[in-house]
């Protein structure tokens, strides 16, 4: 996923100065997305575990985008070290193309395990978003500077807000946006092959995997900031919080009129949760970087350090572990006194059990890339 355990930044000759705050931020999100994904019971969960049904945030619904953002991040650093560094463009896109096929593989297999019945294929998933969205901010990287990124990442926001709220949708009118009833829902009904996680749309589309592609750029331009060897690291601090700030309040402002919505990764949802998510960074980078506090943050780097396994064993684990959840589930959760209680420690249960694996693999230096 973008991940370059040697994150120096560009111009810094041959340190190899691993940025914690970054490493820390990928594991807490990625602990979060396996702790919002495995709950002992989806009858039992509090209100914020869980996604926004329709227009509306949760917390859960700033994981997804974070980890978006974050391979933004990861794109200025690496590759802006490739670039210093000279290497071909044959190369990086021939290991961009391979890397960006393999997390989408990935992300099949995750969605047919553990039946692998391939009559119920679902081509979209978090994954296939994730290498496509990669796929294209790191072309995007390579063949234009940061004023370019940012004017692409701005129309692609734009574009598609006018596109959702003025294309007349054949059966449905136009402007609706409403579960299976907008221009994003006829697109993947008309294009996307296979099984959809609702029927005749999908979350991870097609349509809305452009603004999602905003959302990766919003993450490069980050990145730049970080790599910026000129600056003084409280500066861009400041500069990550003030970026961040202002794009939460247009994706709050804008959310008026295009309502912030997850399924649809509105242009108001981009910007609000990466607004957010430049101000976690900043918070993590002030405190790690700046004042070098960073014990606390050796339970994110860990998961961070191996993101992509981590992620694979937390999605395989509920599966394997189906019996004993079904006794857990019938013995504690619904005989408990506090029910959504006892299935949230299920979820952190399956959390810890991800982490004794990959800390085996932190303590031996492994680190598995893409």
């Amino acid at each position: 996923m973008a991940e370059n355990k040697n994150t120096e930044t560009p111009g810094q000759g041959k340190s190899t100065r691993r940025l914690v705050s970054l490493d820390a931020f990928r594991g807490f999100t990625v602990a979060g997305m396996i702790v919002v994904n495995s709950p002992a019971s989806w009858e039992h969960v509090y209100p914020p575990l869980l996604h926004a049904s329709w227009h509306g945030i949760t917390p859960t619904d700033y994981v997804f985008p974070f980890f978006i953002f974050i391979v933004g991040i990861s794109i200025a650093l690496s590759y802006g070290k490739l670039k210093a560094a000279g290497v071909a463009t044959g190369k990086v896109l021939g290991k961009t193309f391979r890397r960006a096929f393999l997390i989408f593989v990935i992300g099949i297999f995750l969605s047919l395990f553990p039946d692998f019945n391939f009559s119920e294929i679902r081509i979209p998933g978090v994954l296939q978003r994730i290498a496509i969205v990669f796929l294209v901010c790191a072309v995007l990287f390579w063949y234009t500077n940061w004023k370019q990124q940012a004017v692409v990442g701005a129309a692609a926001l734009l574009l598609y807000w006018i596109a959702m709220v003025c294309i007349p949708v054949p059966g449905v009118g136009t402007g609706l946006l409403e579960p299976g009833k907008n221009l994003a829902a006829w697109v993947d009904s008309a294009l996307v092959p296979g099984k959809m996680w609702q029927g005749t749309w999908d979350p991870e589309g097609v349509l809305s995997t452009v603004p999602a592609i905003a959302s990766g750029i919003s993450g490069m331009l980050a990145g730049r900031l970080i790599a910026a060897t000129a600056m003084s690291q409280e500066r861009k601090v400041i500069w990550l919080y003030i970026a961040g700030l202002c794009a939460f309040a247009l994706g709050s402002i804008w959310g008026w009129g295009f309502p912030i919505n997850k399924n649809l990764w509105t242009s108001s949802y981009v910007l609000y949760t990466s607004g957010l998510a430049s101000m976690v960074l900043a918070s993590l980078f002030f405190v790690i970087e700046v004042q070098g506090h960073a014990a606390w943050a050796k339970v994110g780097v860990v998961f961070g350090s191996n993101a992509i396994v981590a992620y694979v064993i937390g999605s395989i684990l509920p599966d394997l572990l189906m019996p004993l959840n079904s006794w857990y589930v019938g013995s504690v959760v619904e005989g408990a006194n506090w029910p959504q209680m006892a299935s949230l420690l299920w979820a952190l249960g399956i959390c810890a059990l991800c982490y004794i694996l990959v800390y085996l693999l932190y303590r031996r230096k492994i680190f598995i890339k893409i």
